[in-house]
């Protein structure tokens, strides 16, 4: 069996890594009786899944033919933060000098030495998702491509395993885009980025959603000269646009070339190099670049299964279709993460496989759509969001007030010179129920979870207004938001009734 993801380069840490999550020694076990589940994919929802059901005293069996840990651990969020956290590292340095801090002599960046520290961290994290650790919590591990034999029935290796209920949670992968000349270049995709060991000089991204900025802020902390093609307007098309122009403004200051309203791209080998051709807001560019990264597009794990066997409804482009309670059209078979979400982040998948153990071990009831899935986009700053926007509230019929807290105004983000960003809460109009919010900010990704831990438990922002909060904090933004709704609530009645009051009690 061909590994997909190759781990590269071969160093001691990648070795390590691989010992942990496809080891070369692993021998299958000999299926004995019927499993409670089979779990297909060793990603977040599946890891989840196994793990779970396994803990509750399930028998279970976990499919594997790549690597355990899935995206996260080898391609995705893991190392992509490894790399960014090294970034900002650098970003600090470069704008020391407006804390009065000069950096003495030349600062440069050792990108072999960058990429080293997130291999050896990755390597080090991997022990959560090893062959090892599921061995020891009583969970069988095959490695090889699963297909469907049957309604209760799965083959993997050349052996039958049967069932009384099946998880697919085999994820999604980069796709290549249908751009004119893209079959004719080399390209990387998040699955061979984290194998680069030299900083490209010049570096072309396509695709301004998060992993696109997230890489093109960093590349360019680190040195690389990066342009960054985007065919809408701005970058992250799917955030506020508010917070996506600062976000844009931070990324352009760290040196991307953002090249926006992209169109007519095309791309031709040069000799070693890519050039990449586009048309942005009426300029022809025309750039050489050493290495191109597409980040544009995902595909469901949908092949080679035997979906169709066995009455599992799929799209190849959208996945596994699946019911509220993440059932698929095969009653005996549910799905989990990538392959059957368009929320395509670790945190969902995982919760999603915890509704999957409930529903199809217990009988539960539990809804994926009852769920409240916050997501960040790593740049600086970072821009997070939870519920709804104003236009999808709007879309909904549903009236709202919007409440904003500038950090320009927020005494911690002041001293600590990140002012740029701001907390923004849509309200259900009348009342203090918040449907949405966006944080724009260095730990954005931190501070939403406030906000959604109030919007899961029915706390409005009455009650978020009402807690004392650690001062100073950046989290005192959120707070302050409590008081601008209270301070709605003094009406010039109630205010007239206050004064009455205290002139009457003088």
């Amino acid at each position: 069996m061909t590994t997909l993801v190759q781990l590269q380069p071969q160093d001691e840490f990648n070795l390590a890594l691989e010992a942990h999550v496809k080891p070369r020694d692993w021998t299958n076990p000999t299926p004995d009786g019927r499993y409670n589940l089979v779990v297909i994919g060793a990603g977040a929802a599946g890891l989840v899944s196994a793990i779970g059901a396994a803990g509750l005293g399930a028998k279970v069996a976990l499919i594997e033919r790549e690597l355990l840990g899935g995206d996260c651990l080898n391609v995705g969020c893991v190392p992509s933060k490894g790399i960014i956290s090294a970034a900002r590292v650098a970003r600090t340095i470069r704008y020391a000098n407006a804390f009065g801090i000069d950096v003495q002599g030349d600062v440069s960046v050792d990108f072999g030495r960058v990429m080293q520290r997130m291999r050896r961290l990755r390597s080090e994290i991997a022990p959560n998702d090893s062959a090892e650790r599921i061995r020891k919590l009583g969970i069988d591990l095959y490695q090889g491509q699963a297909r469907f034999t049957g309604s209760n029935s799965v083959e993997v290796a050349g052996q039958t395993l049967q069932f009384k209920k099946a998880v697919i949670a085999t994820g999604a992968r980069a796709s290549a885009p249908p751009i004119p000349g893209l079959s004719d270049v080399p390209y990387l995709t998040n699955e061979s980025l984290f194998s680069l060991t030299e900083l490209p000089k010049r570096l072309g991204i396509i695709g301004a959603g998060p992993i696109g900025c997230e890489m093109a802020q960093s590349f360019a902390l680190f040195g690389s000269e990066v342009f960054l093609v985007e065919a809408e307007h701005g970058i992250l098309p799917r955030e506020d646009r508010e917070a996506a122009r600062i976000v844009q403004a931070s990324m352009e200051r760290d040196g991307v070339n953002l090249l926006c309203c992209g169109k007519n791209l095309q791309l031709s080998r040069d000799g070693d190099c890519v050039r990449l051709s586009v048309n942005s807001h009426d300029r022809q560019y025309d750039e050489l670049v050493d290495q191109l990264l597409v980040s544009v597009g995902r595909a469901p794990n949908v092949q080679n299964m035997g979906l169709e066997t066995v009455g599992v409804d799929f799209d190849e482009r959208i996945g596994v279709t699946v019911n509220d309670r993440l059932q698929t059209t095969n009653p005996n078979i549910y799905a989990a993460g990538d392959i059957c979400s368009k929320y395509k982040f670790t945190h969902a998948a995982d919760f999603m496989a915890r509704i999957v153990i409930g529903n199809a071990l217990f009988k539960g009831r539990s809804k994926a759509s009852a769920l409240t899935i916050p997501r960040s986009t790593y740049t600086s700053p970072e821009v997070a969001h939870v519920g709804l926007y104003e236009n999808e509230a709007t879309e909904r019929g549903i009236d709202v007030t919007t409440f904003v807290q500038e950090f320009s105004e927020v005494d911690r983000a002041i001293l600590e010179g990140e002012t740029e960003g701001f907390v923004k809460v849509h309200l259900r109009k009348g009342t203090d129920q918040i449907v949405g919010a966006t944080v724009v900010a260095p730990n954005a990704g931190d501070l939403i979870s406030e906000i959604t831990v109030a919007m899961k438990n029915g706390v409005g922002l009455k009650g978020i207004g009402s807690t004392i909060h650690p001062y100073p904090t950046q989290a005192e933004a959120i707070r302050k938001l409590g008081d601008q709704y209270n301070r709605t609530r003094l009406t010039p009645f109630i205010a007239s009734l206050m004064r009455n009051w205290l002139s009457w009690t003088r």
